[in-house]
């Protein structure tokens, strides 16, 4: 019975965060199906973009990671006054982050674009696409910061509403910009761009509203606190970890996209389609983990190390579930699921295959997703930044260039490289978390 209602808890928290993951990454999916009448070409494109702006996010989403499982710790500790003190210095740094991304977009997107190595009609189409992207991820990244505050206190429902809001405008906004419907411009592949900037910018306007208006009341959200540079150097310290950590696998990703565009225009369709398809299986992994490191960090704010541990289990153990299921469905209905995205049969049976690869191997990366997260939440940052550099540079990478390139398996390569990766990282932080004792865990963390 007791287990039973651990398991109800995490659901209640858990599902709301799946449906944001799911609304974003199938707003994701039907933008790509709605470009993809575009060619194959703006199919790569949007794929290219898709990794830079990846790279990106990666780089900086450690603040609105870091805000997470702080201000989780410091509300099972009844300390909101730290978390709102923290919270604040995360938003004064992700608005600097966010100018820097804006300088980048306009100055730097066709230079990183052309890093890519793509065909020249690739980079000349894609230049102000990916431009726009930049200045969208300007706003994500600062909106990434009030989802973290809003999980760290456990009210996964209205970072599920906001996500919900945005996602859906995007959608309806990229049918009507690129095609031309609804009395809007047809702007082709630039105003599927328009649409994701309006999307974010409007995001970010709600979750400053929802912070600043319902959530006063209960955290005083309006109340600035006096600043703390040892917390700014605290939120400086754990950002970059968990930045290097993401940055250190998309960076890898990066490459393993240069090397899949030597394959041709074609193999990287199918790729971005296969990607797309498989991103279904990171929404369970993104929202147990997520899940994992808010009960986690609570539970240890509580002092309950014993509940802290069990609860981090739990989260995995129906997040596993979850990916199985979705595995199975992947298995059975792959070439129909890869025919939405294109009519090209080279790159739908091409994509099918790469997704039966894949099916159940991704429950690896689940693994790696639930055990990252609850080890987040005892603020265990420096195995994960040094684990996932490691076997990303030093294991995924030449994998990849040993299996493309040296042994000649093209994608099918690529794919089994990628995998074995998320094998070895996915075991190695399940391993770190039931080796750790929760019990001599100390949250110094939270209380600096």
């Amino acid at each position: 019975m007791k287990l039973f209602k651990s398991w109800i808890g995490i659901l209640m928290l858990a599902l709301p965060s799946l449906f944001a993951f799911a609304t974003q990454t199938l707003t994701g999916t039907i933008n790509l199906i709605l470009v993809g009448d575009l060619g194959f070409v703006i199919i790569a494109v949007v794929g290219v973009s898709n990794i830079i702006m990846y790279n990106v996010f990666a780089i900086f989403s450690g603040i609105g990671h870091s805000v997470n499982y702080l201000v989780a710790q410091n509300f099972g500790a009844k300390e909101m006054r730290k978390g709102m003190q923290r919270m604040y210095l995360a938003l004064f740094v992700s608005v600097g982050v966010g100018v820097i991304i804006t300088l980048a977009g306009w100055l730097a997107s066709g230079a990183v674009l052309k890093l890519t190595g793509g065909s020249s009609e690739l980079i000349s189409t894609g230049g102000e696409y990916l431009e726009l992207r930049f200045y969208a991820m300007a706003f994500g990244i600062i909106s990434f910061v009030f989802h973290g505050f809003f999980r760290g206190v456990g009210d996964t429902r209205t970072s599920m509403i906001v996500s919900i809001l945005a996602n859906v405008l995007m959608v309806g906004l990229t049918y009507g910009l690129t095609y031309g419907h609804w009395g809007l411009p047809d702007m082709g592949i630039i105003g599927a761009g328009y649409a994701l900037l309006i999307g974010e910018a409007v995001q970010l306007l709600i979750c400053l509203i929802v912070f600043l208006g319902p959530m006063h009341k209960r955290y005083q959200t309006r109340k600035l606190q006096e600043p703390d540079w040892k917390e700014l150097k605290l939120i400086s310290r754990e950002s970059g970890k968990l930045g290097l950590q993401e940055f250190s696998m998309s960076v890898s990703m990066y490459i393993f996209t240069m090397f899949v565009l030597t394959l041709g225009d074609l193999a990287a369709a199918a790729n971005e389609v296969a990607l797309s398809i498989m991103s279904f299986g990171f929404m369970p992994a993104f929202a147990f983990g997520s899940t994992a490191t808010i009960l986690v960090g609570q539970e240890l704010g509580k002092q309950r190390p014993k509940e802290a541990k069990a609860a981090g289990t739990n989260a995995a153990i129906l997040g596993t579930i979850f990916l199985v299921a979705l595995g199975t469905v992947e298995m059975i209905w792959s070439v129909p699921i890869a025919k939405l995205y294109s009519n090209d049969p080279g790159v739908y049976e091409l994509a099918a295959h790469l997704i039966k690869v894949s099916a159940y191997l991704q429950i690896f990366d689940g693994f790696y997703n639930f055990y990252a997260g609850g080890l987040r939440g005892i603020g265990d940052t420096t195995f994960l930044m040094r684990s996932s550099f490691v076997l990303s540079i030093f294991m995924f990478v030449p994998l990849t260039y040993l299996f493309v390139t040296v042994f000649d398996w093209g994608s099918t390569g690529a794919w089994l490289a990628l995998y074995t990766f998320l094998v070895a990282l996915g075991s190695a932080v399940l391993i770190r978390y039931y080796r750790t004792d929760f019990t001599s865990v100390k949250l110094t963390v939270a209380h600096v």
